[in-house]
């Protein structure tokens, strides 16, 4: 019997390898979903600069004990804009949103605000991104379902449609509300 030289094996290994990973990711149930670290634990602290004339979101508010949507935004965001309406209906019906102006100018998230209207409890900017990076912000917009303990319940990436709220965000609330 001819002997196999092992450096003939290796790169039709790699490639069974790479399709098998390539497989698996594709059959996710939700291959548009990005997973979160943060899921599951406390959420990170919250340390914000104040917005002139609006209520600053604090550490304390998101540990209150109420069910909560915290929601990274900028003026700058054109899918920031295009959710706004549906944050704006989720606060109309009662739910808690605090927002998070992720490396914005002021005075243009300001105007944001004012245009569209201020669906936000509470409010801070993040000019330097740093409370965007402790909780693992990738893009914007990105909304957290928070219970009342501070525990994250689902991290949403993406900009949220009546679609998105019916599907993976009231489930969340009701699972927040749960714990």
């Amino acid at each position: 019997m001819p002997k196999i030289n092992p450096l003939l094996v290796i790169p039709p290994l790699m490639l069974a390898g790479f399709v098998a990973f390539v497989a698996v990711g594709n059959l996710r149930e939700d291959r548009d979903a990005l997973p979160s670290a943060r899921a599951g634990q406390a959420a990170p602290t919250v340390a914000l600069e104040e917005m002139p004339g609006r209520a600053l979101l604090t550490d304390d508010l998101i540990r209150s004990g109420e069910v909560t949507l915290v929601n990274f935004w900028a003026s700058w965001c054109p899918p920031c804009r295009a959710e706004h309406p549906v944050l704006e209906d989720l606060a109309a019906e009662g739910v808690t949103v605090y927002g998070v102006n992720y490396r914005d100018q002021p005075d243009r998230a300001e105007d944001f605000l004012s245009e569209l209207g201020d669906p936000y409890s509470a409010v801070g900017a993040d000019p330097r991104a740093r409370m965007g990076l402790d909780w693992g912000v990738v893009g914007l917009p990105e909304t957290f379902v928070v219970d009342g303990s501070g525990q994250i319940i689902l991290r949403y990436a993406g900009p949220i449609t009546d679609e998105i709220v019916a599907s993976r965000i009231r489930p969340a609330l009701e699972r927040a509300a749960a714990n």
